[in-house]
């Protein structure tokens, strides 16, 4: 087919016409296109490039936690010991900390919004919460008792002297327990099997909240919805329980000698050299008590995390573990690792985990930016699909594409945000929505495309995302009505980047834009304005116009087929044929013209056709009749209204 670039508008005297666009477009080009987008100028802190500014600065945190697991009560308790940095050009009189299991109490604001019909955040009537005995500020070794106040999901730390800028640093000791709900918001939890309870463990202690030059102190409570927002630091914890447990968590274990077989410490050491499969535990070995060193009553694993902001665990006497090498840019690697119980073994489930954490960490990091922990860890127990630094939690009875899916997905979180640490609790598009952009991409690249993607009609999608009950994607996840949750966080966000890398600019441009994104952002705090910025920037386009209708408004994209004409009547001296956009959301637009003797062109319409009016009238070269124009025929933009995009000649 021939394409041709359809820029310029005729006017002619003409015989013939033909209209089929009978709506009134309620389109307004001023709107639209309106000047002013930023609502601030770029600065020292956060430039007009995109980029952190010569001013930057966040503050930081790095943690020291000793727990103890109780398998009996089910139950965590210990001590964390955090380092706050104030980095800050601002004195801090007293810090917020996130104490996030509170919303399983039953008096939390968490509870208190659930619908009575429950939903995926109730806690299920489990009435737990952090137990706090003490808040020590530490100095010089000594410790004192602070005042401290908790907030349903926030802890305020009053210190006897301020943090002081730039650089001073306060030492905070809390001594705490809570217990492991069964379920806990799709995001922790227990599950019993044949072999023992699988425990997945997160937001397992009072972490920083973070204090930013955006908001200062980020202190929206934790309702279940909204995710998270936290600051960088390294990560040194231990967990002592009984010696019949596996333990697995975020970074990497620094005690194997003490906590593992020799043949075990030998089996990870050749899956480190294998791009195969090794099975450092198997399924016959999950009764063996030789499996575990024998001797002990209770055995202390210790693990370290470096630059993360969080960490996780996970244990059970039941998990079958297996584990391979993945290979990094650079010639470095790392090992993808797998734990499940027997209930989930097998190939067509979770006997392929570890091939899938592989595949997607090695495509992840070859496309984007490489993969920053020592290990990779996929869990296999209660919750359906949770992220956390270096390892995630999915579905035990997840199989096939359905795993697949689910692994790339919680392993592409590991770019955002925990590379790109976006406000999750606010933007839980910058996170789900980049992340689903990705795993679309990976999806077409893993296994010569195994399990490919899904290729509905973007124009039925557009029915989907444009409904009358859909909601900004500029909403804060808690406000967004659950039956929109993963339309806003997910698709529509994702489906906005696949429309700007095909669409808009193109692959090969937008891949590089978003590389610079992510490596401008990389362990910091970005802002949406500051991804619409670099995206710009790098690309040298004016996105204004959609960034404010896909992101900030909820306007629909509607164009279709208005009129064909000859010139002078005259099929042989050229068509004009005129395309309309009737909602608000301009486009690009591809229109595929056809003629009597076969003849095939395709007519590509940039944006800023729009500039005048919702109408644009483009010459044709014909030599014939026309005897079809349609608009957008490959359906890859998310026309709300096809029954206009067709014109069929009488």
């Amino acid at each position: 087919m021939k394409i041709i670039l359809g820029i310029l508008s005729f006017c002619s005297v003409v015989l013939f016409s033909s209209n089929i666009c009978a709506q009134t477009s309620i389109f307004d080009e001023h709107q639209a296109f309106h000047p002013e987008f930023y609502a601030n100028n770029g600065d020292d802190i956060r430039t007009s490039l995109g980029t952190p500014g010569p001013k930057y600065w966040q503050n930081a945190a790095n943690y020291k936690i000793d727990v103890t697991l109780d398998d009996v009560n089910h139950s965590v308790a210990g001590t964390v010991l955090i380092t706050y940095k104030n980095n800050s050009p601002h004195s801090l009189p007293f810090v917020w900390l996130q104490a996030d299991q509170n919303i399983y109490n039953l008096r939390s604001r968490g509870v208190a919004q659930t619908s009575i019909t429950g939903g995926r955040w109730a806690n299920q009537n489990f009435n737990g919460g952090y137990n706090i005995q003490s808040v020590n500020i530490v100095k010089a070794g000594k410790e004192t008792r602070a005042d401290y106040l908790i907030a349903d999901t926030r802890l305020q730390v009053q210190l006897p002297q301020p943090v002081k800028a730039n650089g001073d640093s306060v030492q905070v000791r809390i001594a705490y327990s809570f217990t492991i709900p069964e379920y806990g918001t799709d995001r922790l939890g227990r599950v019993e099997t044949k072999n023992g309870w699988i425990y997945e463990v997160a937001q397992w202690f009072p972490r920083m909240a973070v204090f930013d030059n955006i908001q200062g102190w980020n202190t929206l409570p934790y309702l279940g919805q909204g995710e998270f927002y936290l600051e960088y630091g390294n990560f040194d914890y231990s967990i002592t329980a009984s010696a019949k447990q596996i333990i697995v968590g975020s970074g990497e274990l620094q005690n194997p000698n003490q906590v593992l077989t020799t043949s075990q410490i030998g089996r990870l050491q050749q899956a480190r050299q294998s791009n195969k499969t090794i099975m450092i535990r198997d399924e016959n070995e999950v009764t063996d008590p030789s499996s575990r060193p024998a001797g002990k009553s209770k055995l202390t694993w210790r693990f370290k995390c470096q630059n993360a902001r969080d960490v996780a665990w996970a244990a059970s006497p039941a998990f079958i573990w297996d584990a391979a090498k993945i290979n990094l840019p650079n010639n470095k690697t790392a090992l993808a690792m797998s734990v499940y119980p027997v209930e989930s073994a097998g190939d067509t489930a979770w006997g392929r985990s570890t091939e899938y954490v592989k595949g997607a960490l090695e495509h992840y990091s070859d496309q984007w930016y490489p993969y920053t922990y020592p290990v990779a860890v996929n869990v296999a127990g209660r919750v359906g699909g949770m992220e956390y630094p270096g390892i995630v939690f999915c579905g035990f009875r997840a199989k096939g594409k359905r795993l697949w899916g689910v692994t790339s997905h919680e392993f592409g979180h590991n770019w955002f945000p925990m590379i790109v640490g976006s406000n999750e609790r606010k933007y839980a598009w910058m996170d789900e929505g980049f992340n689903t952009f990705i795993n679309t991409i990976a999806n077409t690249a893993y296994n010569n495309g195994e399990y490919g993607n899904d290729t509905s009609s973007r124009h039925k999608l557009a029915k989907q995302y444009f409904s009358e009950t859909t909601e900004s994607i500029f909403t804060i996840p808690d406000v967004n009505s659950p039956s929109n949750w993963g339309i806003n966080s997910y698709n529509k966000p994702g489906l906005a980047l696949l429309l700007l890398r095909e669409e808009i600019i193109g692959p090969e441009r937008f891949d590089k834009a978003f590389r610079f994104y992510i490596r401008s952002w990389a362990f910091k705090h970005p802002t949406p304005w500051d991804f619409f910025r670099a995206i710009e920037n790098y690309t040298g386009e004016t996105l204004d116009w959609f960034w404010r209708g896909w992101f900030i408004n909820n306007w629909k994209f509607d164009v279709g087929v208005s009129d064909v004409k000859y010139i002078d009547g005259d099929p042989a001296k050229g068509g004009l044929v005129t395309v309309e956009l009737l909602q608000m959301m301009p486009m690009p637009v591809t229109v595929q013209v056809t003629q009597e003797n076969g003849k095939t062109e395709v007519v590509k319409l940039p944006v800023e056709v729009w500039h005048h009016g919702s109408k644009w009238t483009f010459r044709v070269n014909s030599t014939n009749k026309i005897t079809s124009v349609v608009v957008d025929p490959a359906k890859r933009l998310p026309d709300y209204d096809d029954t206009n995009n067709t014109w069929t000649a009488k």
